[in-house]
């Protein structure tokens, strides 16, 4: 790291730290300047130095990934919606994701494609089909994989879910 990068985290940690002797009056003066809006009325104290110490760090790190801007509006979009996350979220696997299974000690991976999957050099149209091909029972193919138990991930190409 170099030593402007070191100046610059160790400037944020002490003005991180000094938001805890802050008066409660000027940390709501400070959520105004950094957010460009008032904070909510009856905003806790903690809430409010947490608030102001995020923005802190966004403005001189950088903020959430664009990846995560889109997914944190799509879930307020939902909640907005339906006031329920948990039944409208569902994990899309992009082509080139790759799952991995662990079953009775044999690891399978499974490629995602354009029209499906790649298992075993072979294409599929079906988790629940490679599923029921790998445990001789059937299985619900996202639940074999772990595709339920996140609501709220996307699974692309860079990334890879692996259940054992």
């Amino acid at each position: 790291m170099s030593d402007t990068q070191e100046a610059k985290q160790q400037k944020i940690a002490d003005e991180i730290a000094a938001l805890a002797e802050m008066p409660y009056a000027d940390l709501r003066i400070s959520w105004r300047r950094l957010y460009r809006a008032h904070p909510p009325k009856f905003l806790s104290r903690d809430l409010l130095e947490m608030g102001v110490a995020w923005k802190l760090q966004e403005r001189a790190l950088g903020g959430h990934s664009s990846a995560t801007k889109r997914q944190l509006k799509d879930l307020a979009q939902t909640l907005e919606a339906k006031s329920d996350l948990a039944k409208a979220r569902r994990v899309r696997l992009r082509p080139g994701a790759r799952l991995i299974r662990e079953w009775r000690g044999e690891t399978h991976e499974v490629f995602v494609t354009e029209d499906g999957f790649i298992w075993r050099g072979e294409n599929w149209q079906s988790l629940s089909v490679i599923a029921r091909e790998m445990t001789g029972t059937r299985w619900s193919g996202p639940r074999f994989f772990g595709l339920n138990k996140s609501t709220t991930q996307s699974v692309g190409a860079s990334e890879e879910k692996t259940y054992e």
